[in-house]
């Protein structure tokens, strides 16, 4: 079947976009904030007992994240000001209310993120899945004071209803779709598609290629700087993907610091969060908009 959630629309043949400021590249980091069920296989560092329930190694491994890398990452996004887009199972909420209280005190944005990460967002019937997405939903906004906006399935998983079903529950923007360095509208009226990275992402990078932490310094500028000189006519979104399990070990955490210190120090850039980026594209970001057409607008 054809895709009918979104068209065909490149990057060339659009109005340009301007961000707050004048600034030229929108830059949010997507920190996932996971809860991982001991009984399931999920994302593994050693595929050999990956299929084991209990499995120790690799269920250890991630829960290194909640326990101790995240702090480490919180600790560098203070000294950068940047505040995260929480990518949030609402599982966290029951287990980890802790790291929930860290970021309503930093007034993070909150992104629905599933369950936990070992159920997908698959293979569900829609008054199933619709009553899934209320649950979830309902949990975060209980325990953040907030309700999400935004949302990205576990593991980028979505069902062909997900969007509208978001938009009932009165989500406006989506992360799982990847493909692009703006922000566009989904046919589902009043969502957006946001841009994140399975690239620039720290999973991808350190477990997928054995990326070097120096090399993921080098990445982070790289994709900064060929965005940055994208943007003169038209601005764009860089997000940075991390889990606390990966870039908040010991050995790596330097190069998340020397990293954000580069973007937060470059001209033009836009240190924000993805509600925020959503927010100010839905309400005329572009200038045709600006000029006042409203065809095309997010209501």
């Amino acid at each position: 079947m054809d895709n009918e959630l979104f068209d065909y629309s490149p990057i060339v043949d659009r109005a340009p976009v301007r961000w707050p400021g004048g600034e030229r590249v929108a830059f949010y980091v997507g920190l996932n904030v996971e809860h991982y069920q001991v009984d399931r296989p999920s994302t593994s560092i050693f595929p050999g007992t990956a299929g084991l329930a209990p499995d120790p190694l690799n269920y250890g491994w991630r829960d290194y994240g909640p326990r101790v890398g995240i702090w480490r990452v919180i600790d560098v996004l203070d000294r950068h000001g940047i505040r995260a887009s929480a990518l949030l199972n609402s599982d966290v909420a029951e287990h980890n209310p802790q790291i929930i209280a860290a970021g309503v005190r930093r007034n993070w944005a909150w992104l629905a993120h599933g369950k936990n990460n070992s159920i997908f967002q698959a293979d569900m019937a829609v008054d199933e899945e619709r009553a899934h997405l209320a649950d979830v939903v309902a949990t975060i906004e209980r325990a953040t004071g907030r309700r999400p906006r935004g949302w990205m399935g576990p593991a980028l998983t979505e069902t062909f209803q997900t969007p509208r079903l978001l938009a009932e529950l009165g989500l406006d923007y989506v992360l799982d779709w990847t493909n692009d360095d703006q922000p566009y509208r989904l046919s589902v009226p009043g969502v957006l598609s946001v841009p994140y990275s399975v690239e620039l992402n720290d999973n991808t990078l350190f477990l997928g290629k054995a990326t070097s932490g120096p090399d993921f310094v080098q990445i982070v500028r790289d994709q900064l700087d060929q965005l940055y000189a994208e943007s003169a006519d038209s601005g764009r979104v860089m997000a940075l993907a991390l889990h606390p399990f990966v870039i908040g070990q010991a050995f790596r955490i330097k190069y998340l610091d020397q990293a954000l210190d580069y973007v937060a120090t470059h001209p033009g850039v836009w240190l924000t969060t993805s509600d925020e980026i959503a927010g100010h594209y839905a309400g005329g970001a572009t200038l045709a908009e600006s000029a006042g057409s409203e065809d095309d607008r997010v209501t």
